[in-house]
Formats: structure tokens, C-alpha cells, sequence
């Protein structure tokens, strides 16, 4: 598999799990009921939620789900995609937050919903669990999470389902290009890079990704 392949694959994967995880999102609301989530309640659950994002991607680097063997090109990729992924989120949330803040509408619940802080601490230890897997993949291979992958091979594999999150799976692939050549652009010009444009870029087809 060449990397635009398995970059594309990486897109599909992600898409599906997003899905698969805003179900479970739609459960924990309704078990609930109306009560308001603590922060700590919501970073939990997304704490476990970048985790098994981050395991089910390590799994698709392993040659074989039965297999010991992982491929370096492919777990060095995913590292750089997983971190430019969860970046580029973090910088969403940010940017939105600032937007309400601008307009001062529903600053303040969205204030409660971003934590600095945590966010960061978040990434960093979502790209440390993933090192953790290179040294010692033994650690990836859990029920949940080969539960996780083997219900996105089967939704992707599925006609309908599997044509849509493949082409989600495109976008982001375009979306991956995109941010390359800007990052690529703003190295050459020494940062001269418009704000706008990049927000420009940046959002166009993060919208999809979103479901929490």
C-alpha cells in the first residue's frame, strides 16, 4: 500500500470511527437525560475517545491484525496524520471560541466547553499512548479496540455506507495536501502568510470530522 493510499484509508477510518463514536455520544446524552455535563465528565469521555482513535490507527499499521509485525513508514505516517489531525480540531475549537467571544453570543457555554489546558494535555499524552504502541504493540491489541476496527472494516465494506465515508476519506486526503502546501507556503515566506487564508483552507473540509 503506497502512503497516498494508506493516507486515504486513514481519512475513512476516521470518518467511520467519528460516526461510530457520535452513537455512542447519542446514548451517553439520552442516559443523561437533561443533567449538564461537568467538565471533567466531558474531557473524560474524550480523553477515551482519543484513545481508541489512536489505537485503532496503530492497528492499521500492523501487517496483519494477527500479526506481530507493524510497518515503520506506515506508523511514522500515522504519528504525523494523528498529530496534524488533533491539532487541526484543537485549532477549531479555538478559533470558534474566539468567534464568540468576538460576537459575544454563547460565549460563555462555549468557554465551558474548551479548556485550554486540558486540550493540550490531551494531544500530548493521545501522541505519547502512540508511542507507547510502537515500543510495545502487544499494548494495542485490546477487545475494545479490535472491536472498534473490525466494525469499521465491516462499514467499509459496506456499499452504500462505505462509498460515502470513502469519499469523506477523499476530502480528507485533499484536506491533508492542503495543509502541507500552506505549512510549506508560510516556511518559504518566513510566516508572511495571511491569517484569512489559512483559516480559509483549514476549515474547508474540517466540517465533516466534527460530530461531537
Amino acid at each position: 500500500m503506497n502512503l497516498l493510499d494508506f493516507i486515504f484509508r486513514l481519512g475513512v477510518v476516521f470518518a467511520i470511527y467519528e460516526f461510530l463514536w457520535g452513537i455512542f455520544q447519542i446514548g451517553f446524552q439520552i442516559i443523561i437525560a437533561k443533567r449538564k455535563q461537568s467538565i471533567l465528565e466531558m474531557y473524560f469521555l474524550k480523553t477515551i475517545k482519543y484513545f481508541f482513535l489512536v489505537d485503532v490507527t496503530f492497528l492499521l499499521c500492523f501487517k496483519s491484525i494477527h500479526s506481530d509485525m507493524i510497518i515503520l513508514d506506515q506508523v511514522i505516517l500515522s504519528g504525523i496524520i494523528l498529530l496534524t489531525y488533533f491539532i487541526g480540531k484543537f485549532k477549531k475549537r479555538q478559533n470558534r471560541k474566539i468567534l464568540f467571544q468576538f460576537h459575544n453570543k454563547n460565549f460563555n457555554k462555549e468557554k465551558e466547553n474548551f479548556h485550554l489546558k486540558y486540550e493540550i494535555i490531551l494531544i500530548i499524552v493521545s501522541i505519547l499512548i502512540f508511542g507507547l504502541f510502537w515500543f510495545y504493540p502487544s499494548i494495542s491489541l485490546n477487545n475494545i479496540s479490535i472491536w472498534f476496527y473490525n466494525s469499521i472494516i465491516n462499514i467499509e465494506n459496506t456499499p452504500i455506507f462505505g462509498l460515502i465515508f470513502k469519499v469523506i476519506g477523499f476530502f480528507f486526503l485533499l484536506n491533508l495536501i492542503v495543509k502541507m502546501m500552506t505549512t510549506i507556503t508560510f516556511l518559504l515566506n518566513r510566516g508572511k502568510l495571511y491569517h484569512n487564508k489559512n483559516s480559509f483552507n483549514e476549515d474547508k473540509f474540517d466540517d465533516y470530522t466534527e460530530v461531537s
